[in-house]
């Protein structure tokens, strides 16, 4: 597996076609809600793409907040693929674009069902349950080095 950094639009194309089978149908997260203003390639905002055999198989993102928190966003990964370590690889990846942009801390919204593979990469709990799009999650943070 490798990840590559989206640079065109093709390639955010490509992401969003995985969110929206992951997140939109299978979950069933509103579809409008799903896509923001960040889906674009911007500055602050860094998407990416796994590809295993030539086929993207998972996505990501980054943004850097006004506090200088990098927050991991979007992240999924098909379901035929998962535990393969293809979600660890994208969340490293992030990590790594936000340790190169000078950025010490991390942050994400985990869902509920995925808090156990998030602390096995070394994020903490910091707030109390709370749904999105009708989705138990909890806020986590990590210490980047």
């Amino acid at each position: 597996m490798e990840w590559i950094k989206v640079t065109t639009e093709a390639e955010l194309k490509e992401a969003k076609a995985i969110r929206q089978r992951v997140f939109v149908q299978e979950q069933g997260v509103n579809e409008e809600r799903e896509h923001d203003e960040y889906d674009a390639i911007m500055p602050g905002c860094t998407h990416i793409l796994l590809r295993h055999e030539g086929k993207v198989v998972g996505t990501g993102r980054i943004r850097v907040l006004p506090d200088g928190i990098g927050k991991l966003e979007r992240i999924c990964v098909l379901n035929e693929c998962r535990g393969s370590g293809a979600g660890a690889m994208i969340t490293a990846a992030l990590e790594s674009i936000a340790s190169e942009q000078g950025l010490t801390r991390a942050k994400l919204g985990g869902q509920i069902q995925a808090k156990g593979f998030y602390e096995k990469l070394g994020y903490i709990v910091v707030s109390e349950p709370f749904i999105d799009e009708g989705i138990p999650h909890v806020m986590m943070e990590k210490q980047l080095s």
